[in-house]
């Protein structure tokens, strides 16, 4: 299992060779929010413990799209923007 630093999750990202764009969009994460979480602003315990899944296997990218499109879905039925 990987060691993520999610205190200084910037850090990490950049260990890991990917851009702040290639990190944080397949999480659904904006630029904003990625941003403020780069720059020391606490995650909340369930984008923590995805970004852990994601980034151990534990998620591959083929169900994170699909539970994307999931949540997507459900929430324009409740006419709000999907994230």
């Amino acid at each position: 299992m990987k060691r993520i630093d999610l205190e200084n999750i910037k850090v990490y990202r950049m260990s890991t060779g990917r851009t702040q764009s290639e990190f944080w969009c397949r999480l659904g994460v904006t630029q904003s929010g990625s941003s403020r979480y780069e720059n020391g602003r606490r995650m909340p315990p369930p984008l923590a413990i995805l970004v852990w899944l994601c980034e151990n296997g534990g998620i591959d990218e083929k169900a994170l799209a699909a539970a994307k499109r999931a949540v997507g879905t459900a929430k324009r039925q409740r006419g709000t923007s999907p994230a």
